[in-house]
């Protein structure tokens, strides 16, 4: 049997995209207003926590060239090419628990969670 070898290329898959609650979009735009120069926010991931990978999320005063860009309501969200296999599909919420307000991401690709809810694992496709 001959093996088969090949590449994943992020830029050849049509994406579901990202959205934003209106909370979320309310909450990045009043970031953009309060920081001249502030484009939006930037969403990727990074290998973390227990179950393996963590949300990071960044100020943007500069756009990468592989970043997608995600509107809404005026707020935009900025996601890195490499990040779409692990969050494409999620909803990006703001929510308030108990005392703090935070960000909320469901993602329908992610398969489990660690315990303390700091990572999440994607199963693959």
């Amino acid at each position: 049997m001959e093996s088969q070898t090949g590449t994943f290329n992020p830029a050849e898959f049509n994406w579901q995209g990202l959205t934003m609650t209106p909370d979320a979009a309310r909450h990045i735009r009043d970031l953009m207003a309060q920081k001249p120069g502030l484009l939006g926010v930037r969403l990727s991931v990074k290998q973390s926590g227990c179950a393996g990978f963590g949300y990071v999320l960044d100020t943007v005063s500069e756009p990468k060239d592989e970043d997608l860009v995600f509107e809404a309501d005026g707020a935009r969200l900025y996601v890195p090419l490499q990040a779409m296999p692990f969050i494409d599909g999620t909803e990006v919420d703001y929510v308030r628990e108990g005392l703090n307000q935070i960000f909320k991401f469901n993602n329908p690709k992610a398969q489990h969670a660690c315990g303390c809810g700091e990572s999440f694992g994607v199963q693959a496709e």
